[in-house]
């Protein structure tokens, strides 16, 4: 055991390899920067160093973060092929950054590939690796990628009951398992509660593509991901759009992440936008952390496959339509309804979730003072290399 020190600082070094890392993260990052037992290592890499994917890396240092090491690791290709592969390129990259940097802790979130080749990078370094949203059930790859992740782990910090269950029944320490609450609840809480105003309307206008957004009335937002396990993500791309573009209402679509399948999502939508310039979809790469949860808090309906829908929306009390398989299993509110791939199904869906409006606040994913537990924990939890298997008695 590595007990805390009064000589110096505990380092933590947080990794943003995408545009979700930072958005539901911001205020964990605030705290860990500001605790004066805490030293904040900020590691940004993969599609959060892409413009044409996100503006990640700008959005980090308006806020006035300054990474300690910028990392460029993602191979092109769209497919799973070039997963795996910079799966293994982003090992090679953590590996050498963890070795320079020193930290005392590495901590990560989620359940992507990059995380993958952070904690196990971290692991063979022995460094103490403490992981944010273990023990949570989906669909596709990221299920298994998540469960691996948790068994590289040290400290787990989870969401909700259910999740803290499943951490302890793959083995791990009921001592090292803090049910915390979801940080993406607590964004949300910190967010304003202002409706749309001329700035952030501005701000989606002056980005993407597609007809100048006025949301004077109901409105839709759209973000669907490739799911890396089915084929045929183009067609079931055009299904969608011909379903969205059918009910003529204000949209604004965000482009997927660069999971497998990620180019035939995007070129389904760049061939649309193409053919149907009088669309009311507008397209959108990304928006500012609470700019995006007041364009949710008004919005009508969330259409899609995103995590979004299943935990801020649920808080929200946003009317969700969520298709296919991508988070089959996750905990949700009665704001969700689930739909396969049919889009006549989608449709009736949408119409249904339309009339009926907003929904009663649910609280499945909410804990008070998330980023200031974890913070607190991280700076006074005896740190550890060596993992043992726990069995339940």
């Amino acid at each position: 055991m590595i007990a805390p020190t009064k000589s110096r600082k505990r380092k933590v070094c947080f990794v943003i390899t995408n545009r979700v890392h930072y958005a539901r993260q911001k205020l964990l990052l605030e705290h860990l920067r500001g605790h004066p037992a805490l030293e904040l290592q900020l590691v940004v890499g993969g599609s959060a160093l892409l413009s044409r994917h996100s503006d990640t890396l700008s959005l980090i240092e308006q806020d006035g973060f300054d990474p300690a090491e910028k990392l460029y690791m993602v191979i092109e290709g769209g497919d799973n092929i070039a997963m795996a592969k910079t799966t293994g390129l982003a090992i090679l990259e953590f590996t050498n950054t963890f070795q320079k940097l020193n930290p005392d802790i590495v901590l990560i979130r989620g359940d992507r590939y990059e995380m993958l080749a952070a904690a196990t990078a971290a692991a063979y370094l022995n460094k103490t690796v403490a992981h944010i949203e273990g023990g949570e059930v989906t669909g596709t790859i990221d299920e298994s990628v998540r469960h691996a992740i948790t068994k590289l782990s040290h400290l787990h910090f989870v969401t909700n009951e259910d999740a803290r269950r499943r951490v302890i029944q793959m083995g791990e320490n009921p001592a090292y398992v803090f049910l915390v609450g979801s940080p993406d609840i607590e964004q949300v809480l910190h967010s304003n509660n202002q409706k749309i105003g001329t700035k952030i309307l501005a701000g989606l206008n002056n980005r993407g593509t597609g007809p100048r957004l006025n949301f004077s009335n109901e409105y839709l937002v759209v973000i669907y991901h490739p799911v890396t396990t089915e084929p045929h993500q183009d067609k079931i791309t055009n299904k969608l759009l011909g379903v969205v573009e059918s009910l003529r209402l204000p949209s604004v679509w965000f482009w997927p992440n660069i999971d497998a399948g990620t180019d035939q999502v995007s070129k389904a939508i760049r061939q649309f936008h193409e053919r149907n310039q009088s669309s009311p979809i507008r397209f959108i790469r990304d928006i500012p952390a609470d700019d995006f949860i007041v364009l949710l808090r008004n919005s009508s309906c969330l259409v899609g496959n995103s995590s979004a829908g299943i935990k801020e929306c649920s808080y929200l009390g946003v009317p969700v339509v969520n298709i296919g398989t991508r988070q089959n299993g996750r905990l949700r509110g009665g704001n969700v309804i689930d739909v396969g791939y049919s889009g006549k199904e989608i449709k009736k869906a949408i119409q249904h979730q339309l009339k009926v409006g907003r929904y009663p606040v649910s609280d499945i994913y909410y804990q008070p003072k998330v980023s200031e537990k974890i913070a607190k924990i991280l700076s006074t939890v005896p740190l550890y290399v060596q993992k043992r298997f726990h069995d339940s008695k």
